[in-house]
C-alpha cells in the first residue's frame, strides 16, 4: 500500500482551517466577555420567510432547493433575518445578547456561482439607548484589538437622520434611489447636476450637496452639519449620536471613531445608528453593523435591536496582510516521549492526565519537531522525568506528576 501524503494544496487547506480556529476562539471568547451567549439557527429555511422581508436579501441571490413536499428551501442567505423571528416567535422582558458563526450562502455577482462566507457576528435586542449603541461598537473594536490590528476606524453614520432629512424633500421613490446612489459613491459629478434638476428648498438642497462630506473627526462633522439649523426631529437624531460618542470616549476608543454622515448603507435595513469597520491596506469593511428597529414589525411585533458580523474570509486576509496570522503548530500542556518499553505506562497516565483536563500529546521517544510545549515528560526505560519550565524533576507515578504541575501553576 503507498502512503498518504499531503500535498502542499491540502496543507493550505488544513493551516487555513486551523487558522480559522484560532480567530473564532477569540471572537468567542470577547463576545462572551461582554454576556452574549452562541445561537445556531437551521442551514435551510422556507424561501417564504426571506422573500416576505422587503429590502434585505435580493430573492435572485438565494441558493433555492425543493423539499419532498414541494416546497421551496434556500440556503441561509442572512442570519439576522431568521434570529429576528426566533425572538419574536419567543419573546422575553429581558435584554437577550447572543452571538454567532455561522456560513451565508448566496449567489456570487452575475457568476452564477455559490458564493459561501463565514460571518461571526452579534444581535443585541432590548431597548433602544445611546449606552447600548456605544456598547456594541465598543465590543466591535475591542474584537480588533483582540486580533492585534492597530491601524483600523469606525465609520459612524445614521440612517435615521438621513431617513429625516430626506423626508422633508418630498421625493418618489426612484429619486430617492438614485440620490442614494451618488451619495453612497460620493459621486459628485452626477450628484450636483441632479440635484438642481429637482423641486427642492435651496437650504435643504445644499445640506444634501454636502452630505458626503460630513466625514471625519466627531466634533468638526458634528459643527459642519450644525451650520444648517437642523430641524427637531434631525436634531435629535444627532443628539443621539453625540451621546453614544460621549460613551464612547468613557471607553477610551475615540482615537479610532470617525463619523460618516454620507454611510446609508442598506436603507431599508438600517433604522438608527450604522457602522463600519476599515483595516489599513483592506478595501472592503471587515465588519458591518447597526440598528434596526423596523425589522421586527415586519415579523408582526416590535423588538428593538442593534448587531454586527465580521466577515471572517476578509479577517483572515487583514491578518495575513498585517502579518498577525501564524502559521498554526500543534499546542498542548504537556507532551509524553516514551521508551517502548514504557508503551503502556506512559499511555495509562496519559490517559488519566487528559481526564483531568490537561491537553496531552504522546510520541514513541522524540518523533514530533512540529509540536510545541513547556511541559514534557520523558517515560525511559530506567526513570521517569518531568521537565517543567527549565526544570527537571524525577518521579515514580502519576500522582506526583500532578502535586509538581498543581505546585507550579500557583507559583505563577
Amino acid at each position: 500500500m503507498q502512503p498518504f501524503l499531503i500535498n502542499s494544496s491540502y496543507s493550505n487547506v488544513i493551516d487555513d482551517f486551523q487558522q480559522q480556529e484560532v480567530l473564532i476562539n477569540k471572537l468567542k471568547h470577547r463576545f462572551k466577555t461582554y454576556g452574549y451567549r452562541q445561537i445556531k439557527i437551521p442551514a435551510f429555511e422556507y424561501y417564504d420567510m426571506y422573500a416576505s422581508i422587503n429590502g434585505i436579501v435580493n430573492t435572485d441571490d438565494m441558493v433555492k432547493v425543493m423539499d419532498p413536499k414541494g416546497k421551496v428551501l434556500v440556503l441561509r442567505p442572512d442570519v439576522t433575518i431568521p434570529i429576528t423571528q426566533v425572538m419574536v416567535n419567543h419573546p422575553t422582558t429581558q435584554n437577550d445578547r447572543y452571538f454567532y458563526i455561522m456560513d451565508i450562502f448566496r449567489y456570487h455577482d452575475q457568476a452564477n456561482q455559490v458564493n459561501e462566507r463565514t460571518q461571526a457576528g452579534i444581535e443585541h435586542f432590548g431597548k433602544k439607548s445611546a449606552t447600548t449603541d456605544a456598547e456594541v461598537i465598543a465590543l466591535a473594536i475591542h474584537t480588533l484589538q483582540d486580533m492585534g490590528f492597530i491601524d483600523f476606524k469606525m465609520e459612524i453614520g445614521h440612517a435615521g437622520l438621513f431617513k429625516a432629512l430626506i423626508s422633508l424633500a418630498g421625493l418618489s421613490k426612484q429619486e430617492l434611489i438614485h440620490l442614494q446612489n451618488f451619495i453612497q459613491s460620493k459621486n459628485i459629478a452626477e450628484l450636483e447636476p441632479y440635484l438642481n434638476s429637482l423641486e427642492i428648498d435651496d437650504p435643504l438642497k445644499e445640506l444634501i450637496r454636502n452630505i458626503p462630506f460630513l466625514y471625519g473627526l466627531p466634533g468638526d462633522v458634528i459643527n459642519a452639519i450644525q451650520k444648517y439649523g437642523l430641524q427637531e426631529n434631525m436634531q435629535a437624531e444627532l443628539q443621539h449620536l453625540i451621546d453614544v460618542y460621549d460613551i464612547l470616549k468613557a471607553y477610551q476608543l475615540t482615537d479610532y471613531i470617525i463619523f460618516n454622515l454620507g454611510l446609508i448603507n442598506d436603507m431599508d435595513y438600517y433604522s438608527d445608528i450604522i457602522f463600519q469597520g476599515f483595516i489599513e491596506f483592506i478595501g472592503e469593511p471587515v465588519v458591518m453593523g447597526g440598528r434596526y428597529d423596523q425589522l421586527g414589525k415586519q415579523f408582526g411585533a416590535s423588538i428593538p435591536a442593534i448587531g454586527f458580523a465580521y466577515d471572517l474570509q476578509l479577517l483572515e486576509r487583514a491578518l495575513q496582510r498585517h502579518e498577525l496570522l501564524a502559521t498554526p503548530t500543534t499546542i498542548s500542556d504537556i507532551i509524553v516521549y516514551y521508551h517502548p518499553s514504557m508503551q503502556k505506562k506512559a499511555l495509562t497516565d496519559t490517559l488519566h492526565l487528559r481526564k483531568c483536563g490537561y491537553v496531552v500529546l504522546s510520541f514513541p521517544d522524540q518523533e514530533n519537531s512540529l509540536t510545541t510545549s513547556a511541559c514534557t515528560i520523558h517515560y525511559q526505560k530506567d526513570s521517569c522525568t518531568l521537565i517543567n519550565k527549565g526544570n527537571s524533576y524525577q518521579f515514580h507515578d502519576i500522582t506526583e506528576v500532578q502535586e509538581l504541575l498543581v505546585m507550579q501553576e500557583g507559583e505563577v
